[in-house]
């Protein structure tokens, strides 16, 4: 996703991965596709590579978020986080991509979902900021 979001004019993309394979990996297909700036490779557990992020300043207009499906405690976890960061804006959208079979939840603070989609085995949870009245 975040080639794809550099490829189509994106600024800045965060790359955060724990993994060192997967690590590995993202920096060859970046290095074979030739995109040498516009990002930054987090090798970080994601809450920590959250704090990262934030103390940066600057808000972000989307986040993936796509954790080990096991790891069903780390999507609660994320998003309360960028619920009560402030990496977030008015028109920032947040996906978390889970298993289909799997509900993330529908709100974490100021982000509610507003859409949910299925296909095959996954599905992707859409969230966006919604304060309460």
């Amino acid at each position: 996703m975040g080639i794809e979001a550099l490829s189509r004019g994106a600024r800045q993309v965060y790359f955060v991965e724990s993994s060192p394979p997967a690590i590995k990996l993202i920096r060859q297909n970046l290095a074979s596709l030739g995109v040498a700036a516009g990002f930054e490779l987090l090798p970080l557990e994601a809450a920590r590579a959250l704090k990262k992020v934030e103390t940066g300043g600057s808000p972000v207009d989307f986040v993936f978020l796509d954790p080990p499906y096991g790891m069903r405690e780390e999507y609660a976890r994320s998003l309360s986080r960028l619920a009560s960061s402030s990496l977030l804006h008015r028109t920032s959208l947040v996906t978390a991509e889970h298993e289909k079979k799997f509900d993330p939840g529908g709100e974490f603070g100021i982000l509610r979902r507003y859409r949910r989609l299925e296909q095959r085995d996954a599905a992707l949870s859409f969230y966006r900021w919604e304060p309460r009245s």
